[in-house]
């Protein structure tokens, strides 16, 4: 039986969203993108970000994307949750997407969270290493090896899957697919800006 209680796991640019839009999608989990409710207009951090996690995580069912740890996440998420999935990947794949990412969004003037648009080059070349996604990706890139072997001992109900290739978890979700007897879409390849 599918778990009721996702979360995601991986550093920036693993693709958390995209997995959790496509398992709520397939397991008919509400998808709480935690960016949303993290980020108010001008990027600045909303005060009810905590209280609406809280709200979200009292639900039965769902799937969010495992960040702001430090800001408290893990305490509310973690006791509720069933199922980590963390995307464990190679850097060159991590970087790479969020490389084409940043650059795709900018270009487009995507609308992401209350107003907020990517800044595309300003953000990937930024001095500042918290304003800088590609030092911040770096920064954090070995943070969950750290924090997941704590994360299991605090809270063993989780069981957890890790996948450390894109292919491990493409094949998964379609078996998840395949034993739901559910088609799904294959994930939408992006243009190379390159």
């Amino acid at each position: 039986m599918p778990s009721e209680r996702v979360l995601i796991a991986g550093v920036t640019g693993s693709g958390k969203t995209t997995l959790a839009r496509r398992l709520g999608d397939l397991w008919g989990l509400r998808h709480v993108e935690i960016d949303a409710l993290f980020h108010g207009p001008n990027w600045t951090p909303r005060p009810e970000f905590l209280a609406d996690v809280q709200a979200f995580s009292r639900e039965d069912r769902w799937v969010t994307e495992w960040q702001y740890t430090s800001r408290g996440t893990s305490e509310i998420l973690a006791p509720r949750g069933q199922l980590v999935i963390w995307l464990d990947y190679p850097y060159r794949t991590v970087r790479r997407r969020l490389f084409t990412r940043t650059l795709i969004r900018a270009v487009r003037r995507t609308e992401l969270w209350n107003g907020n648009r990517e800044r595309g080059l300003a953000n990937m070349f930024h001095p500042d290493p918290y304003q800088n996604i590609l030092q911040w990706q770096k920064r954090t890139l070995r943070s969950w090896h750290e924090r997941m072997p704590q994360m299991q001992q605090e809270y063993p109900h989780l069981e957890l899957i890790r996948f450390r290739h894109p292919r491990e978890a493409e094949a998964w979700i379609r078996a998840q697919a395949e034993a739901s007897g559910v088609s799904i879409a294959p994930p939408k390849r992006r243009s190379r800006a390159r």
